[in-house]
């Protein structure tokens, strides 16, 4: 850092009146602080590393103070930068403030495969910081393990599942992934029975179930795993426990179980039905209708929090978190960024896989592509949706996506304006429809099956099973070959 640079940092910090994120402030007037370590871990454990001022008084009004002695101070900041495990290499910058002195020591954030620093002095556990705000936190155990988990490539998606059984497993789903692997991997498929399948792409080991293959094979994962689901909560306010205008702390509130394919459609599922939803009739009468959300992009983010979470038993007691506020959507999940992958890096380079062969095993089962297009998807399919851009975010340990509604703009209009707005020679009227409406206006033209997935955006099992075949049952849909229900030529319609 050039004086200069030293200067205007001090000058902001005094007409901010507080330390940041990157800035820590010690008086040392009267000698050297004792206890560094906490500061020093902290910053070493950030991408962006931080600065510790000496000088300054934030009790005085962050006046510049002085330090006692430039020489004696950076020895012994030097000292203390030893203690750390590994250890810390400052860079000092010593500026002229009137007749005193100012000391600045720059702390570079370590490479992830090094982290956490920590005293040793306190040990690994013990001596481990994190800066949240202008304060140091120690670090949780598993954010301590987090660290540990990449440097070491520990696989938490292909440990045993203790309390599953292979007896378990929906056979059906199996047939449909040994099929899928005997087309796509011929060969690995070509020499290895069922069995070795089973165990070389980690859904079993020593033929118990892994987690993956329990995640993606059983009949009910969470008989193994109960808080391995998804928790979804569709609130009436725009802050948690802020009540409806009846007292009501929730809209709807379900716990979403299965398999993860079928977390996915369902967690889908209730986005949709608890979304608003507009109603667009353009200048020459044509009506098109607009979700809150565009699904796809929802599909993208719930998958991508099933898929990249943190397994390990430090948070295998933690849902993933669906919360639909009036104004926006979060979808919550355990564990931060993995490796060495950043917020401004996410959908614009090949990151690390947390969980590389339950990616794979859904990558073959055609749930994900794992081709890394989901983020791209999420901003294509806002910005077709006239969206803003998705804000990631990274929080103690938790990895969280949010979605900003426009509809929430909409409706949330003083009551003296016109309830119908204008916006591109078009009128967008509160009409609120079901899925099982809007696909009834789809059909109302015959449609293929892949038409109506497409339309939806469900797995085809969802869509084929839990919405078109109770319209069937109950006459609302038709046939246009009924004495063949299986034909490739099969269409769809409403009579």
């Amino acid at each position: 850092m050039q004086t200069e640079d030293l200067h205007k940092l001090v000058d902001k910090i005094q007409r901010l009146q507080c330390e940041m994120q990157t800035v820590e402030l010690k008086s040392a007037n009267k000698g050297c602080p004792t206890r560094l370590y906490d500061t020093l871990s902290s910053f070493a454990n950030q991408d962006e590393g931080g600065i510790i001022i000496f000088g300054l008084d934030e009790t005085k009004d962050f006046a510049v103070v002085g330090v006692y002695d430039a020489q004696d101070l950076q020895k012994k900041v030097t000292e203390q930068c030893n203690q750390m495990s590994p250890q810390v290499r400052a860079l000092f910058t010593v500026c002229e403030f009137g007749d005193k002195l100012v000391v600045s020591a720059e702390i570079p954030g370590l490479d992830v495969a090094e982290r956490p620093c920590f005293y040793r002095g306190a040990g690994r556990l013990r001596g481990a910081y994190i800066r949240v705000g202008d304060a140091d936190e120690p670090m949780s155990e598993y954010e301590v393990y987090s660290y540990d988990a990449f440097r070491k490539r520990i696989r938490d998606d292909i440990r045993e599942a203790q309390g599953a059984r292979r007896s378990f497993f929906n056979e059906d789903k199996l047939a449909q992934f040994f099929q899928a692997v005997k087309k796509d991997r011929k060969h690995l498929a070509q020499h290895v029975s069922d069995e070795e399948i089973l165990e070389l792409m980690g859904i079993t080991v020593n033929g118990q179930p892994t987690l993956a293959g329990e995640l993606c094979f059983s009949k009910y994962p969470q008989g193994a795993f109960p808080q391995l689901c998804v928790t979804a909560v569709a609130l009436p306010g725009t802050q948690m426990g802020e009540p409806g205008l009846q007292g009501e702390r929730f809209i709807d509130n379900e716990r979403i179980t299965g398999t993860i394919d079928e977390m996915v459609d369902e967690a889908v599922d209730f986005v949709n039905r608890n979304s608003r939803h507009s109603t667009i009739i353009d200048a020459k009468g044509r009506r098109t209708d607009r979700d809150e959300y565009p699904l796809k992009a929802v599909r993208e983010a719930v998958l991508n929090a099933l898929v990249h979470r943190d397994y390990s038993i430090h948070s295998e007691n933690v849902p993933v978190r669906l919360e639909l506020y009036r104004d926006r959507l979060e979808i919550i999940s355990s564990g931060g960024l993995y490796g060495k992958l950043t917020i401004d890096s996410l959908g614009k380079v090949r990151p690390d896989t947390r969980n590389s062969a339950l990616a794979n095993i859904l990558e073959l089962m055609r749930i994900t592509e794992n081709r890394y297009s989901g983020i791209p998807t999420i901003y294509h399919e806002l910005k077709i949706a006239q969206l803003p851009p998705p804000v990631f975010s990274v929080r103690r340990g938790e990895f969280v996506v949010t979605f900003t509604s426009r509809v929430a703009q909409m409706y949330d209009v003083p009551q003296t304006m016109p309830t119908v707005v204008y916006e591109e020679q078009a009128v967008y009227a509160a009409e609120t429809l079901t899925t099982e409406e809007k696909l009834l206006q789809f059909c109302s033209v015959p449609r293929s099956r892949q038409e109506l997935i497409d339309f939806l955006g469900f797995s085809r099992y969802y869509t084929m099973s839990k919405l078109v075949q109770p319209l069937l049952d109950a006459q609302k849909l038709a046939l246009t070959l009924p004495e063949k229900p299986k034909s490739s030529k099969q269409r769809y319609f409403k009579p």
